[in-house]
């Protein structure tokens, strides 16, 4: 089958170790099922395994790819949960189960023709979403849902600012946020993408860094290092800070008394459960919101797709499609 595989590792040269070419077909254990894939969609998970921080050396060859929809053995139209949870953990939230793994870190991912995950894992397609938009979902957008409405704690009518306007889960936050009545600032260093965040549903924007017409009560950070100490600055005293990723680097400092002296909340979040997924495909149903699309291309094309995400040049989410 053509898969978009990691076949070395490099910090410094990630595309030099992805190869696009033929794999040998999944073989199902019992109680997995195999997907045949329709559309599959690029995370920065995917650029971190090239550079060695997902994947180590003995773990290649591996399929890359988290998030897909397709269409399983009996013909059901199918969005793939991409967190695989410890099978003798018996039940419970799977993100937080120590023994978890994201697809293409233990098991292989989704950019191939086909791929195999735990039955339970596989979560109905409703009609109303293409194979495209329902790939976007599993791990940017559920990243995004439980930010806002699982860790949050933020309200109707609050203010929530997202940082880093462009990337797969800040463009889901601004959507879902707008839609679900909050008011919603949004920042980026380009004046492009803070012109497109406007069209997505912030209410305002702001150059990343710039100082804020006033606190917010609910920070979703995805950026890590450039943004953090603006978050810390920018949330009202009580407020939270929402952190699911470090794009722009994994250590920050921050003035602690500005946490304790204003009772600020750091929470982190990690992607969704399987019943968040299905909660969050429910409320793009309801609200006829879908994902904002940056590209789409065919699987064969993956390494343009990388290259666009390592440049940055990318607002919203980059689609292959079988």
């Amino acid at each position: 089958m053509l898969a978009v595989f990691a076949a070395r590792v490099s910090a410094d040269d990630p595309l030099s170790g992805l190869e696009v070419g033929e794999r040998p077909d999944p073989t199902p254990p019992p109680g997995w099922a195999t997907v045949t894939v329709k559309a599959a969609s690029l995370n920065h998970h995917d650029v971190w395994s090239l550079r060695g921080i997902a994947l180590s050396a003995d773990q290649l060859p591996m399929v890359l790819g988290g998030d897909a929809a397709g269409v399983d053995e009996d013909g059901n139209e199918v969005v793939v949960h991409s967190v695989i949870g410890d099978p003798d953990a018996g039940g419970g939230d799977e993100t937080y189960d120590p023994k978890r793994s994201l697809l293409s870190e233990k098991y292989d991912g989704t950019f191939a023709e086909k791929v195999v995950v735990p039955r339970r894992n596989l979560v109905p397609k409703p009609p109303e979403l293409t194979f495209e938009e329902a790939a976007c979902l599993p791990t940017a957008w559920l990243t995004a849902y439980k930010m806002l409405f699982s860790r949050s704690g933020a309200q109707p009518g609050d203010t929530v600012l997202v940082q880093g306007a462009g990337g797969g889960v800040a463009t889901a936050a601004i959507a879902m946020a707008r839609a679900a009545g909050l008011r919603v600032w949004a920042t980026s260093r380009s004046e492009e993408k803070r012109k497109r965040a406007l069209d997505l549903g912030a209410h305002d924007t702001f150059e990343a860094g710039a100082r804020l017409p006033g606190r917010v009560d609910a920070v979703i950070d995805s950026v890590g290092e450039a943004t953090w100490d603006h978050s810390i600055k920018s949330v009202r005293p009580g407020g939270r800070v929402v952190s699911c990723g470090a794009t722009s680097g994994m250590t920050a400092q921050t003035q602690l008394a500005r946490i304790f002296f204003s009772q600020v909340d750091v929470v982190g979040s990690t992607m969704g459960n399987r019943t968040e997924l299905m909660k969050l495909i429910s409320f793009l149903v309801a609200s006829g919101l879908r994902p904002a699309i940056d590209t789409t291309m065919p699987l064969a094309q993956a390494k343009d797709g990388f290259a666009r995400m390592i440049d940055g040049d990318v607002f919203g989410k980059v689609v292959f499609t079988l």
